[in-house]
């Protein structure tokens, strides 16, 4: 009991958190040993996605990745083969991740306009609240596509996409809405360029203009105006 006691005495008191102090993002992820391999990796690729968007490709450190998510760099070895084979992961996941919430809008159930309007909002969105994944196509298009050309899966990935604006489409034609003639990769191009373009040159543009492209004034009229756009340009 003696001994306890005279090593209670000896311990230092525990140092006071410091309210100012940024937390460490590793603190704020679940670890990565566990027993559920889906969970790991869906932790890698959520930390290698800002990783790459925040460094690019050549920048980006495995071992960042192992500390920030508490695995090791084996681990991510056994799971993506190298740092290019998760790089080349992270980006499906980007794409596969936009596919899925967007097949959740049931764009079907709404009139054609209507399903467009809410299409364009939410890509809109979805760019304006996932820069790592802007940063992340940015630095792909750097790269010149040559990683995602070795993707089995991306052409897969995005047929959702377009199949979704096609019945939109077909279905205002039919109702006499929409003008013939459009090619619907044609509209998807449209939508994704005007929703890119307020993240990817967010900086550079909100300078030479002196604007708070972040301001949710500015947002919300940037949201309408990129809205009414492209139904003008789908509209008969």
């Amino acid at each position: 009991m003696n001994e306890t006691v005279q090593s209670a005495r000896r311990a230092k008191p525990a140092a006071k958190a410091d309210p100012k102090a940024r937390p460490a993002r590793a603190a704020e992820r679940p670890t990565g040993r566990t027993n559920d391999p889906e969970r790991t990796r869906a932790n890698i690729l959520e930390v290698a996605e800002a990783e790459f968007g925040e460094h690019g490709l050549a920048g980006a450190r495995i071992d960042r990745i192992a500390e920030l998510t508490r695995t090791s760099k084996r681990m991510i070895y056994y799971y993506f083969g190298s740092k290019e084979g998760l790089y080349l992961a992270v980006l499906e996941e980007t794409y596969r991740r936009v596919r899925d919430v967007e097949s959740q809008l049931h764009l079907q159930d709404l009139d054609p306009e209507d399903a467009l309007r809410r299409l364009v909002a939410f890509t809109f969105d979805h760019h304006l609240h996932h820069e790592y994944y802007i940063r992340v196509v940015m630095s792909e298009n750097i790269n010149r596509g040559q990683f995602l050309a070795q993707s089995p899966r991306i052409q897969e990935l995005n047929v959702p996409a377009i199949a979704a604006i096609r019945n939109l489409y077909e279905r205002g034609v039919k109702a006499g809405l929409f003008r013939k003639g459009l090619d619907p990769v044609d509209i998807h191009a449209s939508i994704s360029a005007l929703s890119f373009f307020n993240v990817s040159n967010r900086h550079t543009f909100g300078l030479i203009f002196k604007l708070d492209m972040l301001s949710p004034a500015y947002i919300a009229h940037r949201r309408a105006n990129v809205v009414e756009m492209v139904v003008r340009f789908v509209r008969k």
